[in-house]
């Protein structure tokens, strides 16, 4: 019980804001794994976790039955639910996937940005967990792990300066990533006459093109970059 109480406060604890300097560092660090293809393709691989759990998450949320998620090498990724094809739950489904990494990062800003660094790591913990638990192929489930690992690593181990550093490097590669993956998005569009895209599925279903959904994507993920680095104090 004193393990478990100690723990909890643990994550309760505020921390102490990180020094300027440290923090632009981190921030330019996140940049750069952002801008920089050979770090993109690997750091990708949690805008698609992000991006595929939003769909799971909107879509339990709205009754549709959830059948799983999977993940790719190649950073793409597919999440399977179940219910009437067309209709509001189907359309806020397609919504929440590159919606979900801007939205989750503007969430994790303003818990950083209240100093809830370790309480940050934590939320980002259980809601990996419960990914974890949706995973139905190989390479998901070597994923999903493979970042919760780390997390836990700097959570576990981390003196309250490194999990800091992990929570806003974390934080900024979400926002950073969200508007990447949305601006991509068009141009795989262009390129493959959008046929399976979110964009156009929902374009299917509303009548509205996908330009606009695309746009919309992009508009979501610039607000909330903007919002999140009001939030942290720190010019993206």
């Amino acid at each position: 019980m004193d393990v478990l109480l100690g723990l909890w406060a643990r994550i309760c604890a505020p921390q102490d804001p990180l020094p300027t300097a440290t923090a632009l560092f981190t921030v330019l660090t996140a940049g750069l794994f952002v801008l920089v293809p050979a770090l993109w393709r690997r750091g990708r691989h949690l805008i698609t976790i992000a991006h595929e759990g939003g769909h799971a998450l909107v879509a339990t949320l709205t009754g549709r039955r959830l059948g799983g998620i999977r993940l790719h090498s190649d950073t793409s990724g597919l999440t399977v639910s179940r219910g009437r094809p067309r209709g509001l739950g189907m359309v806020l489904t397609l919504l929440a996937g590159y919606t979900a990494p801007a939205l989750l990062g503007l969430a994790a800003a303003t818990i950083l940005g209240a100093g809830y660094a370790s309480g940050l790591l934590w939320l980002l913990l259980v809601a990996l967990t419960l990914i974890l638990v949706q995973i139905r192929n190989w390479f998901g489930l070597w994923s999903v792990l493979v970042t919760g690992t780390l997390i836990l690593v700097i959570t576990w181990f981390g003196t309250p300066l490194v999990q800091g550093i992990g929570a806003l490097l974390i934080t900024t590669f979400l926002l950073l990533g969200a508007l990447r993956t949305a601006l991509e998005l068009q141009v795989s569009r262009s390129r493959r006459g959008g046929l399976s895209s979110d964009a156009d599925q929902l374009a299917r279903l509303t009548h509205v093109p996908g330009i606009v959904w695309a746009a919309l994507f992009v508009l979501v993920a610039v607000l909330c970059a903007g919002l999140g680095a009001s939030v942290l104090g720190i010019t993206l």
